[in-house]
């Protein structure tokens, strides 16, 4: 290579003009070179910054303990003091330090714990085995025989697997001794689930409970079931879970009435993977969800893909004690329009703009509220890249969730009064820190850009319950339907077929409404499908709340007091901060 070329190769020289305006002119071009990259540079730096908080919040998420709980002192910083030699000597100067200048340090007296009540229930059986007594206990060996002067007994408690027995049926036949002509009379047969009445209620809510209760699949209950001397068919349970189904029909359209006459409602939805059929059915008119549900599912049978993304959905009740599930092939809004189609109130949800499109579409039938959970958890994501700034605000809403902590066992009207008073001043100042600097000066594509923004975007959602004292002030309850949702498909996996799908949802309505109330599940689906069975109509004597009412025995009362506990705590951990 000759040397030109290297020369060429290793950098071009700028030939330098002969005139003064020439050089002007350069010289302007080089600046406005260097700004374009300056601005490129700039731009670059802001992406990797984005990057690489992103990568930041998404390993806390993957490998991090997943907690959002904010612990805020405005009168210290953290020091990591690390765990070296050096450390251990700072500790000890820091503990140093402390003693000489006389202040006080709040001793931590650790409250002696409950102790337990490790006896058995009384309710349970009881049967006594006398112990064996070998004859060196029997007799003295100074003195003959020993006199039995009475026992000490210890309680255990065993198990026994699930038993399975048949009922033998039998029905008289009579007939008329004097003419065979009149014929067999006979009483009339008992209503089941299935053809031949072969399987009975008890069987049934075993296999509800198991699977929309436990998530345990239906090739699993085979092996359950197996091991109590009956092995079933996989459609044999489906067949029993079909049958099931159209008996609850009614009853759930009446737990869809009730949750919809409801003045507030809070709406979740999650994934679930529907497989696709080889053929769609054509739209019924009598149903408004099928047109839908024919488009998305043709669509994708075109496109030759194995599923499609449904969508279950929570309609929970906020003073009405029962839960809804629904079930759609799509996200699309149009499921949860037809189910809000006469609804009047307020909705308590996320983000989803279906929700904001349905309020705008009811003439003020229908208000949003936001939840203010999912507020306060964009910030704890952008802590990682902006710590400070989220703090500020993060704190804010501890001031806020402090005072719901306040008001929990008020009524209505006196909540509403103590937000008012004390929760309106803090949203105000959170509206002054979004016209901040620290808000507006946020790169545009951070973490706490999209946090300012999504505050900003629900922000009139966001203050609705400030108007109204039942209107809780984040949607979590509801989000935490979700959570059964959630671990069911981690074991079923996947959805079947739509008709299914729909099955799985009026259980689903069944199952958590029952859980909410704190019901023995199985008890409580027996019960109901044997009054179905019968003929019962009067579905407000079978909600879960009114059925507690008619049968305390079946009332998990450990709920109730595991629940109280943990509020108990996280009172008494607020009060310490106020």
């Amino acid at each position: 290579m000759s040397r030109s070329k290297k020369r060429k190769k290793a950098g071009t020289r700028i030939a330098m003009p002969a005139s003064l305006g020439a050089c002007h002119a350069l010289i302007g071009q080089l600046a406005s070179a260097v700004e374009e990259q300056s601005s490129t540079i700039e731009t670059l730096r802001q992406e990797k910054e984005r990057i690489q908080a992103e990568f930041a919040l998404l390993a806390q998420r993957m490998f991090a303990r997943r907690s959002e709980r904010y612990l805020n002192d405005p009168n210290q910083l953290k020091l990591d003091l690390g765990d070296d030699d050096n450390a251990a000597d700072a500790a000890e100067g820091l503990a140093q330090a402390v003693e000489e200048s006389g202040i006080v340090v709040k001793s931590h007296v650790r409250r002696p714990r409950k102790p337990r009540n490790e006896s058995l229930p009384e309710n349970l059986e009881r049967y006594e085995v006398e112990a064996d007594v070998p004859e060196d206990v029997r007799n003295c060996p100074e003195h003959g025989p020993r006199e039995l002067i009475g026992y000490d007994t210890t309680e255990t408690l065993e198990f026994e697997p699930p038993r399975l027995r048949v009922r033998v049926t039998k029905y008289p036949k009579y007939a008329c001794p004097k003419d065979s002509t009149c014929g067999v009379a006979s009483p009339e047969r008992a209503v089941g689930l299935v053809e031949g009445d072969r399987y009975d209620t008890s069987v049934a809510a075993e296999i509800i409970t198991a699977k929309y209760g436990y998530h345990v699949p239906v090739y699993r209950q085979q092996d359950l079931f197996a091991g109590s001397g009956w092995t079933p068919a996989r459609s044999t349970l489906l067949n029993i879970l079909t049958g099931a189904a159209f008996v609850i029909e009614p009853l759930v359209a009446h737990f869809k009435r009730a949750v919809l006459a409801d003045d507030i409602i809070g709406t979740d939805d999650t994934r679930v993977t529907l497989i696709l059929p080889e053929t769609v059915p054509k739209p019924d008119p009598n149903d408004p969800t099928s047109k839908r549900a024919y488009e998305v599912l043709s669509k994708a049978i075109e496109e030759k893909r194995p599923s499609v993304n449904a969508h279950r959905w929570a309609y929970r009740g906020i003073t009405v004690p029962l839960n809804v599930f629904d079930f759609t092939v799509s996200w699309h809004r149009d499921g949860p329009e037809i189910m809000l189609a006469d609804f009047t109130g307020i909705v308590l949800g996320d983000c989803y703009s279906g929700y904001e499109g349905i309020a705008l579409a009811s003439d003020g039938r229908i208000q949003r509220a936001s939840c203010a959970a999912h507020a306060r958890r964009k910030f704890v994501d952008a802590k990682i890249a902006y710590p400070l700034e989220s703090a500020v605000v993060m704190a804010k809403f501890r001031q806020l969730y402090d005072i719901e902590d306040q008001a929990k066992d008020f009524s209505p009207e006196a909540r509403l009064e103590l937000r008012q008073e004390a929760a309106a001043p803090v949203w105000a100042e959170l509206e002054e820190w979004l016209d901040s600097e620290s808000a507006t000066g946020a790169l545009p594509k951070s973490l706490l850009a999209k946090a300012a923004g999504y505050l900003r975007n629900q922000w009139d959602g966001l203050q609705t319950y400030l108007a109204d004292g039942r209107v809780p002030i984040d949607n979590n309850d509801t989000e935490q339907l979700m959570k059964q949702v959630a671990i069911g498909r981690k074991n079923w996996l996947f959805v079947g077929s739509v008709d299914a799908g729909r099955r799985a949802a009026d259980f689903l309505t069944l199952v958590s409404s029952a859980v909410r109330n704190d019901l023995d599940v199985w008890a409580y689906i027996k019960d109901v499908l044997d009054r179905l069975l019968a003929g019962e109509t009067d579905y407000a004597a079978l909600r879960p709340d009114a059925w507690a009412a008619a049968h305390p025995e079946a009332i998990r009362e450990y709920r109730a007091t595991e629940r109280r506990d943990r509020a108990d705590r996280k009172k008494a951990r607020r009060a310490t901060r106020r």
